[in-house]
């Protein structure tokens, strides 16, 4: 028998309190006001006679037994979660609570239906979305602040989340319509304008930068762009050429005219986009989450593009589940 003063409650505040080391963040995510956080750790602590947290140092950390005890918490509360998620799996209108992030690449069509589809389906529950850069998803991930989220995969193995692949993004190389259009020599491009990068921290960024330095490849480099949109901007006029991929491209419509992508002039690589779903939820749930998406990626961008761009066939396509 459970001490009296040990609540689920008590749990989920401790739990919150240890992601983030902050009172009032754990009180943003449980939805208590900061001293309701503060008097729910405290009985906690009394219940089980040891101090939990470091209450002295900012931000707050666990001491040894905290540590040894969020381990027992983590797993009791994932048991209890996964148990309410799979008596709901059948009917999404039945999930209290979801939060979800989506890289922005997906902002300009993909996101919008996804959103509308959810909407729909989750007709009561609590919903939140919100769209950033894959490094930022996938940090919010490992600090339990998201419940799903769709982005960009290191190649590093995902231990915190179970993953479902969706697509497969091969780099390309877009260079000025006026200065290489189709079937244009893109090296010697390369050769007279600089490269246009995205920013040194991004993950496509640094995705890119371990390939090139792979194959021992180094180009003049002046321009580092953190918008997708802007970077392809600068390509556009002619300012310079730029390593993306089809999702990249497909998102500056508004440069369609100015720009044109190529396959690499040199080996191929690719980057993986995947639904990362915590292991909270149900093995249903986030796998016909990622189906519905899949079905959605495949009609509203790669068959377009590949009608578009015959050069992409075979390299942007689906994953297998």
């Amino acid at each position: 028998m459970l001490p009296k003063g040990v609540t689920l409650r008590g749990l989920e505040v401790f739990e919150a309190l240890a992601v983030s080391g902050s009172v009032a963040q754990a009180s943003e995510t449980t939805g208590l006001s900061q001293p309701a956080v503060s008097q729910q750790i405290r009985n906690l602590e009394s219940a089980l006679g040891t101090t939990l947290v470091d209450h002295g140092k900012r931000p707050m950390q666990l001491t040894r037994a905290g540590r040894s005890f969020l381990k027992r918490a983590r797993a009791v509360l994932s048991e209890l979660r996964l148990a309410q998620s799979e008596l709901t799996v059948m009917d999404l209108s039945h999930i209290s609570s979801m939060s979800m992030g989506i890289i922005d690449d997906f902002d300009n069509d993909m996101t919008p239906r996804l959103v509308t589809a959810l909407a729909e389906s989750l007709t009561k529950c609590r919903f939140k979305m919100i769209t950033a850069g894959s490094n930022d998803i996938t940090a919010m991930m490992r600090a339990r602040r998201l419940h799903m989220g769709i982005t960009a995969t290191s190649g590093e193995v995902v231990d915190y989340a179970m993953e479902y692949p969706l697509i497969r993004d091969p780099f390309i190389l877009v260079t000025p319509t006026t200065i290489a259009p189709k079937g244009a020599d893109v090296e010697q491009v390369m050769r007279d304008l600089p490269f246009v990068r995205y920013e040194r921290e991004q993950l496509i960024s640094r995705q890119i930068d371990a390939h090139l330095a792979r194959l021992k490849l180094t180009f003049p480099e002046r321009f580092e762009i953190g918008s997708n949109l802007a970077l392809m901007a600068c390509v556009s006029r002619g300012i310079g050429w730029a390593i993306t991929t089809p999702l990249g491209y497909m998102r500056a419509v508004r440069f369609h005219d100015q720009i044109t992508p190529h396959p690499l002039p040199f080996p191929h690589f690719a980057r993986h986009i995947s639904l990362l779903a915590s292991q909270d939820f149900a093995e249903k749930v986030p796998h016909d989450l990622a189906q519905s998406f899949r079905t959605m990626l495949q009609d509203n961008i790669v068959a377009p593009c590949l009608s578009a761009q015959p050069f992409l066939e075979g390299e942007f396509k689906l994953l297998p589940e």
